[in-house]
C-alpha cells in the first residue's frame, strides 16, 4: 500500500525550526523529522536523493513506508528499543533501492521535546567500513586532550580515553554517534557547530555549552582540523573556569566603569564652582592682588583646567562600549581630512607635516565618533611627544586584509623605549613631557586601547629611542 498524506498535518512552520534543521543537514546529509504520530514533517535534500525514499514526503505516515521495506522484521526491535529512551544508536535498516536491491543503512534516532509534542529526528548513514582517517590509535590515546574523529557524514569514528572522561561516557559508546546529538544540546549549539562544520573540511573553532550528570553546564571549546576522506578531527577542551573568570573580570570592569563615570560626573560640580570663584577673585579683587596673588590664581585655574580635562577623559573612557554606539562602515579619509583641518594650527606651529593615505578600496567598520577619537588621540599624541626634530613628519597608513584593516600612525620623533611600550597604554601613564612642557593626563592612549579592544581589535607600538614611533591598530571586518 502506498503511503498517502494524512489530513490535518501541518509541516514545520517556525522559521527558527527550519533554520535549525538546515543547520543540522549541513553536518548530517541524510536527515528526517517525524512527529509523535510518526508523520513526516521534514526531510533533508540529501535524503531525497536516496533510492526508495521518493514515497516519503511531508504528511505521510512513516510506518506505512517502513512496512514495505525488504526486511520488515527490523522494525520491531527498532520500536521496542526506542520506547522510553531519548535516543537510539546505530539501528540497522535495509532500504529498497530503485533496482530492487537492498541498501543497508544505520539509523540514529533522537527524541526532542516541542510545543506540539515529541519530535523524532532520524540520522541515516550508509553502513559499511569507514575509510581510514589517518589517525594512529596509539598516538590518539597518548594525547592529553579529548579528541573525536568524525567521518564525512558527521558520525564519530574514533574517540580517545580523554574524550570519554570529558564526556563522562566510555569511548566505545561514543563511536557511531552523530556529532550533533553528542555535543549540541540546543538550537544555539547546533547552529554554532554547523557553522564550524559545514562546507569542505577546514580548520575552525567554536564553543558549546555541555551538560554533565551533576547538573552543571560546562563550556567546551572545540578546535576542528580536516582529515583525509573528508573527515574531521575535533579537539575538545573544557574552558568553563576560564570563561567564568573572564565573565567575573568583565563584570568587575563594568562596575568600575560605572563607578568612574559616576565619580567623574560628581566631580564636575565642585570644579565648576572652583573655576567660577577663581574668575570672580581675579575680576573683583584685581586691585588688591599683587603679582604673587595673581600667580596663585593662575596656578589654581591651570590646575582646575587640567582636572577638567582629566574628568572629561575619564567620562569618555567609561562611556566606551555603551549601547548608544552604532558601528557602521565609515570612510576614514573623511575623518582624517576633518582632523587635518582642525590640527593645522598645531602642526604648523610645531613644523610637522601630516601625510594622509590615498584612496581606500573599502571602508572601516567602527562607530564614527570612536574612529575619530582613535585618529585624534594617535595623531595628537605624536604631535605632543615628537620632540625637537627637524622636518617633523607624521604619516597615517591604512592597509586592508581578508580579516580587517590595519591603521598605522608613524612619526620620525624621539621614539619610545622598549620598557615603556606596554606601560603607555595604561590609564594615567604619560611618558615624558609634551611639546608645551606640560605632562599629559595619561588617558589618550588608554582611550584608544579600550575603543580598539571593544571593537575586537588590538593595538601595539614599535620603535626605538631616536628612531620615531609606529602605532599599529587592527580593526576586524563586520
Amino acid at each position: 500500500m502506498t503511503a498517502q498524506p494524512l489530513a490535518g498535518t501541518e509541516p514545520l512552520a517556525d522559521v527558527s525550526a527550519f533554520r535549525l534543521l538546515e543547520a543540522l543537514a549541513c553536518i548530517h546529509p541524510w536527515l528526517l523529522v517525524i512527529d509523535a504520530q510518526r508523520r513526516v514533517l521534514w526531510m533533508s535534500e540529501g535524503l531525497r536523493t536516496l533510492p526508495g525514499i521518493e514515497e516519503l514526503s511531508p504528511g505521510v505516515d512513516a510506518r506505512n513506508f517502513l512496512s514495505q521495506l525488504p526486511r520488515p522484521e527490523q522494525i520491531f526491535p527498532l520500536r521496542s528499543n526506542l520506547r522510553g529512551r531519548s535516543h537510539l544508536d546505530r539501528a540497522p535498516l535495509d532500504l529498497r533501492g530503485a533496482d530492487g536491491k537492498s541498501l543497508p543503512v544505520d539509523l540514529d534516532l533522537v527524541r526532542l521535546d516541542s510545543e506540539n509534542g515529541d519530535l523524532l529526528v532520524v540520522f541515516a548513514s550508509e553502513r559499511g567500513e569507514p575509510a581510514s582517517d589517518g589517525l594512529d590509535a596509539a598516538v590518539l590515546e597518548a594525547l592529553p586532550d579529548a579528541v573525536l574523529a568524525i567521518d564525512a557524514g558527521g558520525f564519530v569514528r574514533r574517540a580517545n580515553a580523554a574524550a570519554g572522561r570529558l564526556l563522562a561516557t566510555p569511548p566505545e559508546e561514543l563511536l557511531a554517534r552523530p556529532i550533533t546529538s553528542l555535543l549540541a544540546e540546543g538550537a544555539a549549539d547546533v547552529a554554532a557547530l554547523a557553522e564550524a562544520l559545514q562546507g569542505p573540511p577546514r580548520s575552525a573553532r567554536c564553543e558549546l555549552r555541555l551538560g554533565v550528570p551533576s547538573g552543571d553546564a560546562r563550556t567546551i571549546e572545540i578546535s576542528i582540523a580536516p582529515l583525509c576522506a573528508r573527515g574531521r578531527a575535533l579537539t575538545l577542551r573544557d574552558v568553563t573556569v576560564e570563561r567564568r573568570d573572564e565573565r567575573r573580570v568583565s563584570k568587575m570592569s563594568e562596575e568600575l566603569d560605572h563607578c568612574v563615570g559616576a565619580l567623574a560626573h560628581d566631580l564636575r560640580s565642585p570644579l565648576v564652582g572652583l573655576l567660577g570663584f577663581s574668575r570672580l577673585l581675579r575680576q573683583d579683587y584685581a586691585e588688591v592682588l599683587d603679582d604673587t596673588g595673581r600667580h596663585f590664581v593662575d596656578r589654581i585655574e591651570q590646575a582646575a583646567r587640567t582636572m577638567d580635562t582629566l574628568i572629561h577623559d575619564l567620562l569618555e573612557l567609561a562611556r566606551i562600549g555603551e549601547p548608544g554606539e552604532r558601528p557602521a562602515l565609515v570612510d576614514p579619509q573623511e575623518i582624517l581630512r576633518q582632523l587635518a583641518a582642525e590640527l593645522k594650527p598645531r602642526l604648523e606651529a610645531a613644523g610637522i607635516d601630516l601625510l594622509l593615505p590615498g584612496k581606500l578600496a573599502s571602508r572601516v567598520y567602527c562607530d564614527r565618533s570612536r574612529l575619530y577619537q582613535v585618529f585624534s588621540n594617535l595623531i595628537g599624541n605624536a604631535i605632543d611627544h615628537m620632540g625637537p626634530v627637524p622636518d617633523g613628519r607624521i604619516e597615517v597608513r591604512i592597509d586592508e586584509s581578508n580579516v580587517g584593516h590595519e591603521i598605522v600612525v608613524a612619526d620620525n620623533g624621539r621614539g619610545i623605549d622598549r620598557a615603556n611600550r606596554e606601560r603607555i597604554f595604561e590609564i594615567f601613564q604619560s611618558i615624558g613631557t609634551r611639546a608645551d612642557g606640560r605632562r599629559g593626563t595619561g588617558m589618550g592612549l588608554a582611550i584608544v586601547k579600550k575603543i580598539v579592544e571593544k571593537q575586537g581589535g588590538r593595538i601595539w607600538v614599535e620603535g626605538e629611542p631616536g628612531e620615531g614611533a609606529r602605532f599599529h591598530v587592527t580593526l576586524p571586518h563586520r
